[in-house]
């Protein structure tokens, strides 16, 4: 029985091939049942691609000019570039054997496939793979913590921040929000990196404060009794503390990654009487963070009310 993928937009599936026509193949019968049909020639191709846009599934060739299908499987989940729960198949020159599927398994792929590719098998199997993979993507996005680092995700986080916000009110306490930026080179962080960061910033921050990442490479802390003067100095023991963390929390870093830490912040002494809510209270740090990514590296950190000097 075909079962149409639930999903509004199309759906992105991966094939990492030399195989030009089986590719046109595939785009063919998968075209017309709502995938979108992306295409790589090389490793190196594949997991550029794959940094940059996560597909929904892959399918990758068993020899390809830079290295072998199962190697880069395992690539794939040890630089935790794929969800668990994102579908993918290895095609083989030949029909697969059960060492050959064993061999598969263990190299992280779902099922192996032989070649000539039966596309129709292959959808079926799409069919059956991709809806629970939308499915745990549907649910990651209305959960409220993230779970490639275990902190607040950022709808999780402006709830924290509401409930926090409130008793700050009633209590007439000052109320903060910190956020930091962690910028590569690249433009694209690892996720080892993120959890290096969020490791950070569990174990320096107070058990009151709020964390959560908030975008790709951003991170924010809204802090109780704590006014902008105080949100300056707990964003630079944050920073002092992201460069301080092993280079290997988690999952290894695989080379060296360069990262400069730019931080806004803003703060009021008392929320009760203060013209904000706790949304306009991280529109205002993530508008000092804007400044000082904008500003010379001496600036990284700013704080709203500032004039854009250097924060020292």
């Amino acid at each position: 029985m075909h079962r149409k993928t639930p999903s509004a937009r199309p759906v992105g599936v991966l094939f990492a091939s030399q195989q030009e026509w089986t590719s046109r193949s595939l785009a063919s019968i998968l075209g017309p049942q709502g995938y979108q049909v992306l295409r790589t020639y090389t490793c190196a191709q594949t997991l550029a691609h794959i940094r940059r846009a996560p597909p929904d599934a892959i399918i990758i060739d068993e020899e390809l000019p830079d290295g072998d299908g199962h190697t880069l499987c395992r690539e794939l989940y040890d630089e935790d570039l794929i969800a668990p729960s994102t579908p993918v198949f290895l095609v083989l020159s030949h029909a697969p054997t059960r060492r050959d599927r064993l061999a598969a398994l263990r190299a992280g792929a779902w099922a192996c496939v032989g070649d000539p590719l039966d596309a129709e098998e292959l959808a079926a199997m799409l069919g059956v793979y991709v809806p629970a993979k939308l499915e745990t993507d549907q649910a990651r996005a209305t959960g409220l913590v993230d779970e490639s680092t275990g902190i607040y995700n950022a709808r999780g986080l402006k709830r924290r921040a509401e409930e926090l916000a409130a008793h700050a009110a009633r209590s007439h306490s000052a109320l903060s929000c910190v956020l930091l930026a962690a910028d590569t080179e690249s433009g694209t962080p690892p996720l080892a990196l993120m959890r290096r960061i969020a490791a950070a910033l569990r174990s320096t921050a107070r058990q009151s404060d709020a964390i959560g990442r908030v975008g790709e490479n951003a991170f924010a802390v809204v802090a109780v009794d704590t006014d902008a003067a105080q949100a300056r100095c707990l964003a630079q023991r944050l920073a002092a503390a992201i460069l301080a963390e092993p280079a290997t929390v988690g999952a290894p870093i695989p080379t060296p990654m360069p990262f400069r830490v730019r931080a806004g912040f803003d703060g009021v002494p008392d929320f009760h009487t203060a013209s904000i809510d706790p949304e306009e209270l991280m529109l205002r740090a993530t508008a000092a963070l804007y400044r000082a990514r904008s500003d010379s590296p001496e600036g990284w950190l700013q704080g709203y009310e500032e004039d854009g000097g250097s924060a020292g």
